[in-house]
């Protein structure tokens, strides 16, 4: 599907969820880094982001992540996500 239509970011998405399962940090990464790129997230991808960047030691990139989750969750009108990664910020990265 994806090779027919590269730009489909439900297709992209769905294969990061694959790739989650599957614990293949680096082509989940790759694959939500690609689908943030074209789509309008809601926040659910950029907390999944986050963590795989937590799980590969790239801390400054999940604090990064987290933050503009937070946003993109508030803007889409979600605030217990929002305040989900509010906490993670304050308690895991000292974020106020």
């Amino acid at each position: 599907m994806l090779a027919s239509d590269p730009a489909n970011t439900m297709v992209l998405f769905g294969l990061a969820k694959e790739y989650e399962k599957a614990g293949d940090e680096a082509k989940l990464i790759a694959t939500l880094e690609r689908y943030l790129a074209a789509a309008d997230d809601e926040g659910n991808a950029y907390g999944m982001l986050a963590r795989a960047y937590e799980r590969t030691n790239q801390n400054d990139k999940a604090r990064d992540t987290f933050q503009r989750g937070r946003e993109a969750a508030t803007s889409h009108g979600h605030p217990g996500m929002a305040e989900e990664y509010k906490t993670i910020l304050e308690s895991e990265y000292s974020v106020p």
